[in-house]
């Protein structure tokens, strides 16, 4: 790939303008074709409950890939042009297909996913499905299970540590992480592709920085993905944006998330990718007690709209006081005291019950500023995932120095 690097990206590029604008046109067209099909939604945000048309991400996901199937040849040209090609790059051709079929199996599921409404533990297990191909490509080219062992554990682990099984076990786990953390970063318009441009644009500028060091073409396997992925996502947030004429879905959230997986794993950068999802992973601390059903979850975590003053208010999760168990109780003592979640008791018909902010970082973020008007809200959070990135920059080429020798 290292061959004529300007070429095939200046066609990507080209390409991804045209997706930009196949999204922007598509998404409109097939409204009517979504409601017909019953693939719609009320937003609960808005006083006037229209039908929205759901799983758009479908459209954008669809649009990518047909991107990258044409651009499939594009980067082994100099083994279709030259006179000579000392040999054909299987081992990324391979790369580059299995890729695809990885997003392209993520994109089917998260469709299924928005037709049939899943269980959440199903939600779970879709990405590790989706995830084999990955770490089947990774095993045939690659193989290699060694890390570099941070300073501060040399003296225990030495400078390399082979994770063997548990390396790949690691790559799943970030697979099926990477597709949740943003769905459940979710609820207000324009947050799951907003959070997912900032950080493909963060891949994208990380990825030009390095493309003048080792792993070049790693780099350059990357941008490959990341700009189609990038102006696509562009295309589907102008009609996401709020007010919003569509929902992006499941579909989107998982496509959005195995993409980053891709690109993460096989570009060799996994632990900087994973830099870049600071506020996910902060929003996934932060839900555990309900993601794992310790404090009773509701269905939607997303916040409450006061129709009265027109903004957004924390939602909250009212549950019977005695069917807490009592690590329940113990979290949400600790909680209340640290004052990172509000906690209420009363009594009512039913008897004691005792009601706390659903845990996610929209919730958090109207605790802190008070109630907030929808796109101040979703701007405010974009300007968190700007912050994360700015912040994951600094780590990986200031703090770095303090646990790897660079």
């Amino acid at each position: 790939m290292a061959a004529w690097p300007a070429v095939p990206l200046l066609i990507n590029f080209g390409g991804s303008l045209l997706g930009f604008v196949a999204t922007l046109t598509l998404i409109p067209a097939f409204k009517d074709r979504f409601l017909a099909a019953r693939l719609f939604g009320a937003d609960l945000n808005k006083a006037s409950r229209q039908p929205v048309p759901e799983a758009q991400g479908v459209i954008s996901g669809a649009v990518f890939l047909i991107i990258l199937f044409c651009f499939i040849p594009v980067p082994f040209l100099r083994c279709f042009v030259e006179e000579q090609c000392a040999a054909f790059p299987h081992d990324e051709f391979v790369e580059f297909i299995g890729s695809l079929l990885a997003i392209c199996c993520m994109i089917f599921l998260g469709f299924a996913d928005d037709v049939l409404n899943l269980r959440w533990r199903h939600k779970l297990l879709l990405p590790t499905m989706a995830s084999l191909p990955l770490l089947m490509v990774y095993f045939t080219n690659f193989g290699n299970t060694t890390i570099v062992v941070p300073k501060p554990f040399r003296v225990l682990l030495g400078v390399h540590l082979d994770l063997g099984v548990l390396y790949y076990v690691y790559m799943g786990m970030l697979a099926v992480f990477c597709t949740n953390a943003i769905n459940i970063l979710a609820g207000i318009n324009g947050i799951e592709a907003g959070q997912s441009l900032v950080i493909a644009a963060s891949i994208i500028v990380f990825n030009i920085v390095e493309l003048n060091g080792d792993c070049r073409d790693d780099h350059i396997f990357s941008l490959y993905f990341m700009i189609p992925f990038f102006f696509t996502t562009l295309g589907l947030l102008y009609h996401n944006w709020y007010p919003s004429r569509v929902f992006v879905g499941d579909t989107f959230c998982y496509f959005a998330g195995m993409t980053f997986a891709v690109v993460g794993i096989l570009g060799h950068f996994s632990k900087t990718m994973l830099l870049f999802f600071i506020p996910q992973v902060l929003n996934f601390l932060y839900s555990l007690p309900q993601l794992f059903h310790i404090i009773p979850c509701p269905r939607h975590r997303l916040p409450r709209l006061n129709t009265r003053t027109g903004k957004l208010e924390m939602s909250y999760s009212k549950f019977k006081t005695k069917s807490l168990s009592a690590l329940g109780t113990n979290i949400l003592k600790a909680v209340k005291i640290l004052r990172v979640v509000d906690v209420r008791s009363g009594i009512d018909e039913d008897g004691e019950y005792t009601e706390c902010n659903n845990m996610t970082l929209i919730n958090f973020v109207i605790k802190l500023i008070g109630p907030t008007h929808e796109r101040s809200l979703t701007l405010l959070l974009l300007l968190l995932q700007v912050l994360g990135s700015t912040i994951a920059f600094s780590i990986r080429y200031q703090l770095v120095r303090l646990f790897y020798d660079v």
